[in-house]
């Protein structure tokens, strides 16, 4: 479609005027709907195009599975891969209104929580980017998480109905609607040939109506597909109960159903809401390998036995690995295939990533639980890990506790399904995360498997997309970058490291280009904070900066602790070398994460009494960012100088925030751990803030661990631990953080936070001794920027491929 302003000028006025029936001064959410739809219009011959080039026979697909997909805004994203940019204001200019006031509009999709669905949604990116044949499935949740409110200092939960005014970008695909099943029980019974056989009875079905979301690439006029899959009831109600006048009984299996994809993430605190986890799980896995299945034949492809050839599942982490034992069904039961022929075909087509080295996030499942919801299932699994453990006794004969410790079931007053080890039995490619990670997994968590199968395992550095967190989300610095180098870098990443020379304090008129847009950023996250939380940040101050998902291993806790040292400097007149520093936090807890949410109390309480103080000033501000999130995290990103990624080091997979605040010129405070260890390699030593235990210093210690050591032989830590003892934060709600003090001081606290408070004190003067020096920091900054080539997404997608997937 043409794509002059002219011609988006006159498809917008189409749009605005006929479709929606609104003229000038119409609220702007239809301005929104009106230029979606015309960008739409143009996504969608590439959509088609794209789709016909790799629906033929024998084409090698990818489909990646799952349960979490955090996109957040679209519009802008397809305005500039599409390079519409100039276009889109063009057609907006006609009614008075900016590109970046109209962007607001736009509803973060509620189709994840943290960073395993911001990764899903940068791998789907970078496939599109590079022209790979890979398909998203995920769910289509009509609520988000939840959007999160602070009242009086603690997190308050509302539903976060992300699809209130529709989505502009979806189509639905209903004649591809499949049918899932649940409960019912078992039949076995031989066939004509005499082969036994087994078929799922007396089910309850629902239908998984699916969704597709145009993924667009870099100006390539690729456009792959992400499709979400939406639960409706077979039948819409019980007519006869309606006429008995059991009106709620009438529309209860409508309901039952329509719960499946009602709300990401319901909490499992409860027994339903482990239900309902589960059915979600396998509502996911089934329709998606069904419509593999499908696709696979309409493509013109016929012989299962070359099925694996021709697709590959990558299931991103334990939610989706059910998809082994399913895939396994549907070649048994529906295909009519032997054991040995289905288990070949799934066991090479199936692959699994781990993001976490907590033992307590691998999914687990009460055999009980599944035996009600999924009989067949869970004969199957029964029989894969029957057939496994005949090879692990044949392997390490008489090895009984080895046996019971890699069996799929694991037996105890409550018999429970591992489903990370279901995954790596019946996948041929398990993958870490992170260098550290991957080597933690065959060491520790994964190392009996590792024993068995070496071949399996792998490494796979996460990544960020540069489309979305740099050149979306700091348009100032793209600007700055592109007259320097040119504009290759946004899908080359690596052209980056030719900014290098730059860093060099010579180069004093870049440098200074680089502060003021630095400030210009800055400021515009001071304006938000402002209309957020009602606190006022300095843009010439320190932006201290930790927003992520709120969890007792990131150490959020030692961030408070820190900001408490440095209040009391202030307060006993230690003002030398002053650094004046404004620090940010952001992020959900889990609703049934009770020890989350009392951190968040504290960081709120702690920053009430620091803002309040007349002595403190300017010199230190404090805020927390409610309902942090993507477009929340695009002003945040390009704004900080101080990135903290301070977690106990062994405890984070990977994480990715730390290569969105780095390719945008912050410099990391950090432990040893997950991707900073990377970060680290690849911008030297003077350009990070390393502080902590190594992994295995903290499990050295861990038998021995005594933090009122810590606590005695350090005069600072302890005039923190006193301060927050005394109740200074919480005056008029006496008590509150006891539980948090208790943590702290217990030689049984697995996050060892007062074990790193010295060094990371030291680390923080270190941050204020380069902060002084202008020319010095700006060159750090410049630097991480220009190392960070290494953490794009299309790096990290072009090793899948290489070694996993194999497309072309």
């Amino acid at each position: 479609m043409p794509d002059s302003g002219e011609a988006l000028t006159a498809d917008f006025q189409r749009y605005q005027f006929y479709h929606l029936g609104r003229f000038h001064g119409c609220p702007r959410v239809y301005t929104y709907q009106a230029l979606a739809w015309t960008l739409r219009d143009r996504l969608m011959s590439d959509w088609m195009n794209t789709y016909a080039v790799r629906d033929q026979p024998g084409k090698r697909r990818a489909y990646y599975l799952s349960l979490e997909f955090l996109i957040g805004r679209a519009l802008s994203n397809h305005v500039l891969n599409l390079g519409l940019d100039t276009a889109a204001r063009e057609a907006l200019q006609s009614f008075g209104q900016t590109l970046e006031d109209v962007a607001e509009e736009e509803t973060d999709a509620g189709l994840g929580n943290g960073g395993l669905g911001r990764l899903a949604a940068c791998f789907m990116d970078s496939c599109a980017t590079l022209d790979l044949p890979v398909m998203g499935y995920g769910i289509h949740y009509e609520y988000g998480m939840f959007r999160q409110n602070i009242e009086n200092g603690y997190q308050v939960e509302e539903p976060d109905h992300w699809l209130r005014d529709g989505n502009p970008w979806e189509v639905e695909r209903s004649e591809f609607t499949c049918r899932v099943s649940f409960g019912g029980h078992t039949e076995h019974f031989h066939d004509k040939e005499g082969i036994p056989r087994a078929r799922w009875a007396n089910t309850r079905d629902v239908l998984a109506i699916p969704y597709d979301m145009p993924v667009s690439g870099y100006r390539n006029h690729v456009v792959n597909t992400l499709r979400l899959w939406k639960s409706a009831a077979t039948d819409v109600f019980d007519l006869n109960e309606f006429n008995a006048g059991s009106y709620s009984e009438a529309v209860q299996a409508k309901n039952h159903a329509e719960h499946i994809s009602m709300v990401l993430y319901p909490n499992d605190s409860s027994e339903s809401g482990k239900e309902l986890r589960l059915r979600q799980q396998y509502f996911l896995a089934s329709a998606s390998l069904q419509d593999a299945l499908r696709q696979w034949r309409a493509a013109g492809n016929s012989d299962l036995m070359k099925f694996a050839e021709h697709n590959v599942f990558q299931m991103n982490d334990t939610h989706p690995t059910i998809a082994v034992a399913e895939l396994m069904r549907l070649l048994l039961d529906n295909e009519r295939l032997q054991w040995d022929a289905a288990w070949a075909i799934t066991s090479q087509c199936m692959a699994y990533t781990n993001h976490t080295l907590l033992p307590e996030a691998l999914e687990r499942w009460p055999v009980a639980l599944f035996e009600r919801l999924l009989p067949r299932p869970l004969e199957i699994i029964y029989e894969i890990n029957g057939r496994f453990l005949h090879k692990v006794a044949m392997k390490w004969p008489g090895d009984i506790e080895r046996r019971q410790r890699m069996s799929i079931i694991e037996e105890g007053e409550v018999r429970q399904l591992r489903m990370a080890w279901l995954a790596i039995v019946g996948s041929f490619s398990v993958n870490g995360v992170a260098a550290l990670h991957s080597r933690l997994l065959k060491e520790g968590l994964f190392r009996d498997f590792f024993e068995l199968w070496p071949y399996k395992f792998n490494n796979k550095t996460n990544g960020v997309t540069p489309r979305r967190w740099v050149a979306h989300a700091n348009p100032g610095m793209s600007a700055l970058i592109n007259r320097e180098i040119g504009e290759e870098w946004v899908a080359d990443l690596s052209q980056l490291a030719r900014l290098k020379p730059l860093a060099a304090a010579d180069h004093s008129s870049f440098h200074a280009e680089w502060r003021a847009v630095k400030r210009a950023n800055k400021e515009r996250l001071a304006k938000l904070i402002k209309t957020e939380c009602r606190v006022e940040f300095n843009p010439d101050a320190l932006f201290d900066v930790q927003v992520k998902r709120i969890h007792e291993y990131k150490r959020q806790l030692l961030n408070v602790l820190h900001v408490i040292h440095l209040y009391n400097r202030i307060n006993h007149d230690q003002l030398e070398n002053w650094v004046d520093r404004c620090v940010l936090f952001g992020g959900k807890a889990a609703p049934g994460y009770a020890m989350a949410k009392r951190i968040i109390k504290l960081i709120n309480n702690v920053a009430e009494v620091i803002n309040g103080d007349y002595d403190v000033g300017d010199r230190l501000k404090m805020a927390f960012l409610p309902n942090y999130r993507v477009s929340s995290m695009e002003i945040i990103a390009p704004a900080t100088d101080l990135s903290e990624q301070i977690s106990t080091a062994g405890k984070e997979a990977s994480g990715t925030g730390n290569m969105k605040f780095m390719m945008n010129g912050a410099v990391t405070i950090g432990t040893y751990d997950g991707a900073n260890i990377e970060i680290l390699d690849a911008v030297g030593e003077d350009n990070f803030f390393l502080f902590g235990l190594h992994a295995e210093e903290v499990e050295a210690l861990r038998p021995h661990y005594q933090p009122q050591h810590y606590v005695d032989s350090d005069p600072e830590l302890r005039g923190v631990i006193d301060l927050l003892a005394s109740g200074h934060f919480n005056l008029s709600e006496p008590g509150i953080f006891d539980v948090i003090l208790d943590t702290l001081l217990s030689p049984n606290d697995p996050w060892m936070v007062l074990a790193d408070f010295r060094s990371y004190v030291d680390a923080q003067q270190q941050v204020e001794q380069a902060w002084r020096d202008k020319a010095c920091w700006t060159s750090k900054s410049i630097l991480n920027t220009a190392s960070s080539g290494f953490f794009s997404t299309d790096r990290t997608i072009q090793k899948y491929n290489a070694d996993i997937w194999k497309l072309t």
